[in-house]
């Protein structure tokens, strides 16, 4: 248990930053999964392998400027969603966080929230996506599977990582300079 400024004891998981924290690190997350494998290593887009898909998605083909283009369209319904939750986090901590908003962004609690957010994104897209639909792997090809495995250990890491950091971040005095609205750290 996390001790406060003053020495007595608080809760050391704030709801104030979970919440913000988690949607923060499912947008960047997203934003990374995109822009590193669908535009700059280009191992996938979002309907890549709806030629053998578990539901029936018509096949876009990536290699043919057709089904390029549609394949960039859904990259970019992907990569709105992940700006929308990244607006909507920054929102929600904005609206949490009263005083002192600087130092939140050097607050562990908060960074483990986000990492947490980040693990939570690569899992449920990693099982979804890549084994439920089908719709795309990680990295098509005779080790797909593999690649796909690889990607929710990396979400597993992620989360457990973030879960480390936050429990390891303290909280503060809601009487001491630098806490949130709800006493907690900031």
């Amino acid at each position: 248990m996390a001790t406060t400024v003053r020495g007595s004891r608080a809760d050391t998981a704030p709801a104030s930053l979970q919440l913000p924290g988690i949607l923060l690190g499912v947008g960047l997350g997203g934003f990374v999964d995109g822009i590193l494998l669908h535009q700059l290593l280009q191992w996938h887009h979002m309907l890549t392998s709806t030629d053998h898909d578990h539901i029936g998605v018509k096949y876009y083909d990536p290699h043919t400027v057709s089904g390029l283009r549609m394949n960039t369209v859904w990259d970019g319904v992907f990569h709105t969603v992940c700006w929308l939750a990244v607006l909507t986090g920054l929102a929600v901590l904005y609206a949490r966080v009263t005083t002192d908003r600087r130092r939140v962004w050097a607050s562990r609690v908060l960074w483990g929230w986000i990492l947490a957010g980040w693990g939570l994104f690569n899992l449920v897209e990693g099982v979804l996506d890549h084994h439920i639909l089908g719709i795309h792997h990680v990295h098509g090809g005779p080790y797909q599977v593999w690649w796909d495995i690889g990607f929710l250990v990396l979400g597993a890491l992620l989360t457990a990582g973030g879960g480390l950091l936050q429990r390891g971040g303290r909280s503060f005095d809601p009487a001491a300079p630098g806490t949130g609205r709800d006493g907690h750290d900031v």
